[in-house]
């Protein structure tokens, strides 16, 4: 426990900027995921191409890659300067939002036709049909993987480490500098990785049991 009393101040520096990936990239993957899906399944040919366009690009390009392109490549172009921070939240946002819409355009897809063919007869528009009847069916049916999709989301944030973020992938370099044991400290950081893990699998187990009653 030396490890951690001992650099308490650093250690609560990387797990709050960890969590601040989580939180911000997470947020973002959820809400552009979400759009992106409701492209992929729109009536609309060139919306749908625009959809497929970004999850084809997005999801063969390397999460380190994408990390390169907001740190260096952002700050070239004539736009409000952020710092790594941020930018690091929008690399692994843009980059789960794929996984995000994936999952829940398979969860669309799963739904009844009859379902929105009925909605449709009674005179909804495709973003009412969209908003009131199958996103909340789809949601609840994509539990299980979109929480699969978080907890890597928790893992990716590790790849923020290589781009001067303070997170818990940079611990044991900071911790090394103050002549810690470079081992002890990455097991300790697996144990957090594995808490978390754990956590959100709990959540899920949660919302599937509330869910399971409001049906």
């Amino acid at each position: 426990m030396e490890v951690i009393s001992g650099n308490l101040d650093l250690w609560v520096k990387a797990l709050r900027g960890t969590l601040d990936l989580f939180a911000g990239g997470g947020l973002l993957a959820l809400v552009l995921g979400t759009l992106v899906c409701v492209m992929r399944v729109s009536p609309v040919p060139i919306v749908r191409i625009i959809g497929t366009v970004y999850v084809t690009l997005v999801r063969n390009t390397p999460l380190t890659l994408l990390f390169f392109f907001f740190i260096f490549g952002y700050p070239q172009l004539d736009l409000p300067k952020l710092g790594a921070m941020p930018l690091s939240i929008f690399a692994i946002g843009v980059y789960t939002a794929v996984y995000v819409a994936e999952v829940l355009r398979a969860g669309i897809n799963t739904l009844p036709a009859g379902q929105i063919e009925a909605a449709r007869a009674l005179g909804f528009s495709f973003a009412q049909v969209i908003r009131l009847i199958v996103l909340p069916q789809a949601f609840r049916s994509v539990l299980p993987p979109m929480m699969s999709v978080f907890i890597a989301l928790v893992k990716n944030t590790t790849v923020a480490a290589g781009f001067s973020v303070l997170e818990l992938g940079a611990v044991r370099a900071y911790l090394s500098e103050r002549g810690e044991n470079a081992l002890v400290v990455l097991l300790w950081v697996c144990l957090i990785f594995v808490i978390f893990s754990l956590l959100l699998g709990g959540l899920q187990r949660y919302l599937e049991k509330r869910w399971r009653i409001v049906r």
